[in-house]
């Protein structure tokens, strides 16, 4: 998952923050966000559309989809949400 250090412009693809995971996208603005333990993703994740709009809202537990995940509109507003048991999606609205 972190094997790709930089993009071709220089621009970092990750930065590792002690526990904490940074995406970015070519242009620099931050693409996903979250928790990173024992190599997984883990706790809440907030993932970002290209212009920097938040675009999804998901919950990780050992590197599984476990929980609430939310994705919003170019409006900001609910699309969709589904909740997920061990990577299963057990609801959806």
């Amino acid at each position: 998952m972190l094997n790709k250090k930089n993009y071709k412009s220089g621009q970092k693809v990750y930065e590792l923050n002690g526990n904490k995971l940074t995406y970015f996208f070519k242009n620099g603005k931050i693409k996903a966000e979250g928790l990173f333990e024992n190599n997984l993703m883990d706790g809440e994740w907030r993932f970002y559309r290209e212009t920097g709009q938040l675009w999804q809202i998901g919950n990780f537990s050992g590197g599984k989809k476990n929980g609430v995940f939310v994705r919003y509109d170019r409006n900001n507003n609910i699309e969709y949400q589904e909740s997920f048991e061990n990577d299963v999606v057990v609801k959806r609205k």
